[in-house]
């Protein structure tokens, strides 16, 4: 049985402001951004500190909803880990830290995009400002498209807002899924 209040001390010791696991629907994603400006409009903070932490959880949650990989029913990690009638099973928690705000978001994604987005992840963050601004307007510039839709922004542009590299780690699951796991800091 799940020890209901260590996980309850576990999420106070860490000042998680909201935390979700399950499918993930833009219907879901509204509701959450609702919520989440709700509770940063009764922080005591800067404006500028709740916009910058409003647009990075957006993106982070955008990011979520458009790049995870779907799973399929029949594998065994579903019958062992999520409802096999969820397929896009994502997590991501907020909370604020010390002098700062973590995001954290979590998805499966297949081992054969596991290299290629390493890849696109490692050379952000090799970038300072400057270069990932200068990156940024060259990608929107090309108007490439992914073949999820997306034009490869997202993560620039939360590397860009948030101020700090991207903190990230594949975790293998089996033959065809990894989990990704993402953390970001925002400094108040």
């Amino acid at each position: 049985m799940l020890d209901l209040y260590d996980f309850y001390n576990k999420m106070e010791r860490n000042k998680i402001m909201l935390s979700f696991k399950g499918d993930v629907t833009s219907e879901l994603l509204t509701s959450i951004l609702q919520i989440m400006e709700a509770k940063l409009e009764n922080l005591q903070e800067e404006a500028k500190v709740k916009k910058k932490v409003y647009n990075v959880l957006v993106e982070c949650l955008q990011n979520l909803y458009h790049h995870m990989d779907e799973m399929s029913a029949n594998t065994d990690i579903v019958a062992d880990d999520i409802d096999p009638k969820v397929t896009r099973s994502a997590i991501f928690m907020i909370g604020k830290q010390g002098e700062h705000y973590t995001i954290i978001t979590g998805n499966y994604i297949f081992n054969k995009n596991v290299a290629g987005f390493k890849a696109k992840l490692d050379k952000i963050n090799l970038m300072d400002k400057q270069q990932l601004k200068e990156f940024y307007k060259e990608v929107l510039a090309e108007g490439g498209f992914s073949e999820k839709g997306g034009g490869g922004l997202g993560m620039i542009d939360i590397a860009r807002k948030s101020g700090h590299k991207l903190d990230y780690l594949f975790d293998p699951i089996d033959d065809t899924y990894s989990f990704f796991n993402l953390t970001i800091r925002i400094n108040q």
